[in-house]
């Protein structure tokens, strides 16, 4: 499966956005998809995830609360919804499938390019 990750931008703290990553195919309900992020100098790290299925959704500390995964199953798509966006979070967002719901980049084994998130204050 082909991932496409979209929706980036300039924005200024405290604003939203929401990013896609549209799958080629279709999705088994075990899959799982996640997004990552990379800031300039700084490692990869993860984001949210989602079981295709809809049963479980994983977050990193920092965007909780702020920030919702979701999936539309028709579309083969799944979003990441950013609200109260920070500074820090600007970066590649980069969105990735695997087998196994984890915040570690070598449990993913599909990679999308990523798209660009600036916040500035």
């Amino acid at each position: 499966v082909q991932l496409q990750a979209s929706g980036g931008g300039s924005v200024q703290a405290g604003d939203s956005l929401r990013l896609s990553c549209a799958a080629s195919r279709r999705v088994f309900s075990s899959y799982v998809m996640g997004w990552f992020r990379q800031a300039p100098g700084k490692e990869r790290e993860f984001v949210a995830g989602i079981r295709w299925s809809g049963s479980s959704t994983l977050y990193t500390d920092s965007v909780k609360g702020r920030f919702t995964i979701s999936r539309n199953r028709a579309e083969n798509t799944v979003y990441l919804q950013m609200n109260s966006l920070k500074p820090e979070d600007t970066a590649l967002y980069i969105c990735a499938g695997g087998s196994s719901l984890a915040t570690m980049a070598y449990e993913y084994d599909r990679w999308g390019h990523g798209t660009l998130v600036t916040v500035s204050s």
